[in-house]
């Protein structure tokens, strides 16, 4: 931190310190609202509908959007469908009934000089079936005394005897003033200003491929002219997404609205999962479930005679201030700083419900995973940087598409160490993923966390998939495919953000561009010549053809064999890092050959082309091959996605190799 960031950064805890010295927390309780002040901020909810209406700092009367409806500034929400044969078919596709899930009663919780938490509830009976999704929830609010913001955690219960039901997506939105909040930070390097939310609507606005990415032909402020806004392309990982926000920047006293996330452990489908954050409008977001680049593996469906119970949260929304003409980019670095005291004071002492545990009746787990893969080396590898997470009870990497319970992960050090904190007491898988590996590791226990408990699993080796030494391979395995190819956008669609980034992957349109560099022959990689990061296209598409219709796409990957052993067996390893609506044919030396030697079936539905993503759900497969279909010589894997109906059908490949079995 050089001197003038630690400055701004000394001067802005300065500022926290003297809101210690505040007056204590006071609860106003009127008719249609309750106030909560600590002299820092004060915010004001309906009652008892528990919808954030107000937030009032730094001389602000309202940082929430005052030009909309009492009910569409902040609030908590569920998208959901009845369950079973009573299933929709939107539902069935993650695009079931919008609930802002407005409470019906108001209960003060804790109320003293040091804190005030509310709550408010929502009771299901049966008169509400098919009315309402068969919830019981209960929304807290906690402010604290000299806290410059508040928190906010839910708690959604299923009764066992309540109906069948679908849940597709759950978060809680904000929605700062766009007359003020114009800068969106998402990290270090993805931040920028912000158009307005009206030139996103014709005719400043032109709708492209889909609602969410418009091109913007007549924005207000002209220096956005022709760039692209689409909410998917400041989409983050959870295992990224701690701190996000917007700042108000004003000469004389700048303003940052933030967003904090202290743990992962409620949000589905562990650290890879990708999440929407903040956006035009302005939004900013904490998503806790979605189907977004998974697809319909995410919905949660839960039977009739299923009882559930979940915490989301709590998050903390953080207020921040800066004045005396320093950058305002200050704000992020203290928002950076307060997500860091956050992460350190989870799990909180603070939350008056029963259902939210302490540190002391959560357990740990620790380990040491080591890698030994036979071919490259008889040693066993302790591996850094290695994912070790605990979730639900389930099959080989089943973690990733695990929706209704806790995940618990961690990174392995230098010596391939481990140790997970602050586990909630159940039963559990232990799995793990190494980059530079193909496939999943699973511990052959089950893992009872109990309350004060620490268990140590000792050595953990992952012998990853293999059945003989590589002949060659294409890509890395890591669950991605940034490694390969990304074009240059079409200079129409920019965002102007991932110019020269290493994202350079959220540009909109570069589905289209394969055309373009393909228009009448498809890829063909030569190994031992091409270059998987220059020769081989980031995702296998259609390829759109002049009179706007799409034509599967057939790789072709040539390679070279000294000898062949036509007695022998060969394994073809596939690793996807997604897949939207397609089929992957893979044929040997024959493109005529019917059937195929493999075929995945028509798999995913995780729209990660569509939405800018460079990863989704991972797929591995492991494909014997005869020697009888090789030669001496010269050959060729043919790679089909016979699909075509849609430009964003295709398969994200994360790595390909093949192995002579022994």
């Amino acid at each position: 931190m050089d001197f003038t960031n630690r400055f701004m950064f000394l001067m802005l805890q300065f500022i926290v310190v003297l809101g210690c010295t505040k007056p204590g927390v006071r609860l106003d309780i009127q008719d249609k609202h309750v106030i909560m002040d600590n002299g820092i901020v004060q915010v004001n909810l309906s009652n008892p509908e528990g919808i954030v209406t107000a937030i009032q700092y730094n001389g602000l009367d309202n940082l929430l959007e005052v030009l909309n409806e009492e009910y569409d500034r902040g609030y908590w929400d569920i998208v959901w469908d009845e369950g079973g044969e009573k299933r929709t078919k939107k539902g069935a596709k993650g695009k079931g009934r919008f609930d802002r899930m407005e409470a019906t009663n108001f209960t003060v919780i804790v109320e003293n000089e040091e804190q005030v938490e509310l709550s408010f509830t929502r009771t299901w009976n049966a008169t509400l079936e098919g009315k309402l999704a068969p919830l019981n929830i209960d929304k807290r609010f906690i402010m604290l005394r000299g806290s410059s913001g508040f928190y906010t955690y839910a708690i959604y219960e299923h009764l066992k005897e309540w109906p069948a039901f679908d849940l597709d997506n759950t978060r809680i939105a904000f929605k700062p003033r766009k007359d003020k909040f114009r800068y969106m930070v998402i990290a270090d390097d993805r931040q920028r200003f912000m158009p307005l939310p009206d030139d996103r609507s014709p005719p400043r606005g032109q709708v492209l491929a889909y609602p969410e990415a418009v091109r913007l032909v007549d924005p207000v402020e002209p220096e956005f002219k022709g760039e692209v806004d689409d909410k998917y392309q400041y989409a983050c990982e959870s295992r990224y997404n701690r701190v996000h926000g917007w700042i108000c920047i004003d000469p004389s006293n700048s303003t940052g609205f933030w967003l904090i996330s202290p743990s992962y452990e409620f949000r589905s489908a562990g650290p890879l999962k990708q999440y929407l954050t903040s956006h035009v409008g302005p939004t900013t977001l904490s998503v806790f479930h979605s189907t977004h680049y998974s697809g319909v593996d995410l919905i949660m469906k839960f039977g009739p005679n299923e009882p559930w119970k979940k915490v989301y949260g709590p998050i903390f929304i953080y207020l921040n201030s800066l004045s005396n003409g320093f950058s305002p980019i200050g704000l992020w670095e203290d928002a950076k700083q307060q997500m860091v005291n956050e992460v350190e004071s989870w799990p909180y002492t603070f939350p008056a419900s029963e259902d939210f545990l302490s540190s002391g009746q959560r357990g740990k787990v620790e380990g040491r995973l080591l890698v030994r893969d036979r071919y490259i080396s008889d040693a066993f590898i302790p591996v850094s940087g290695a994912f070790v997470g605990l979730a639900a009870i389930g099959d080989v990497g089943s973690w990733q598409r695990e929706c209704k319970g806790y995940q618990f992960w961690t990174i392995t050090d230098d010596k391939g160490y481990f140790s997970i904190i602050n586990i909630l007491p159940g039963d559990y898988n232990l799995y793990s993923w190494v980059t530079g590996y193909i496939g999943d590791y699973q511990f052959d226990s089950v893992v009872n966390v109990t309350s004060g408990c620490a268990i140590n699993v000792d050595e953990l080796v992952y012998e990853p998939p293999r059945d003989g030494p590589t002949l060659w391979e294409i890509g890395m395995p890591d669950r991605s495919a940034a490694e390969f190819y990304v074009p240059e956008p079409n200079p129409m669609y920019i965002n102007r953000l991932y110019v020269n980034h290493p994202d350079r992957y959220r540009q909109y349109g570069l589905w289209e561009r394969y055309a373009d560099l393909y228009p009448n022959e498809d890829l063909v990689y030569t190994v031992g010549i091409s270059d998987y990061r220059k020769d081989w296209f980031f995702a296998q598409v259609n390829r759109k053809k002049d009179n706007d219709t799409y034509q599967g796409t057939t790789w072709q990957i040539n390679f070279k064999l000294d000898c062949v052993n036509t007695n022998g067996t060969y394994i073809l390893r596939v690793a996807l890092a997604s897949v939207h609506s397609a089929e992957l044919q893979i044929r040997i030396n024959n493109l005529e050959a019917n059937p195929p030697l493999f075929s995945s079936g028509v798999i995913g539905k995780e729209n990660t082309i569509a939405r800018h993503g460079i990863h989704g759900l991972y797929w591995l497969y492991s494909i014997d091959v005869q020697g009888t279909l090789l030669v001496q010589g010269n050959n060729t894997i043919f790679l089909t996605q016979t699909r075509n109906t849609s430009p964003f059908i295709g398969i994200l490949y994360d790595y390909i190799r093949l192995e002579y079995k022994r």
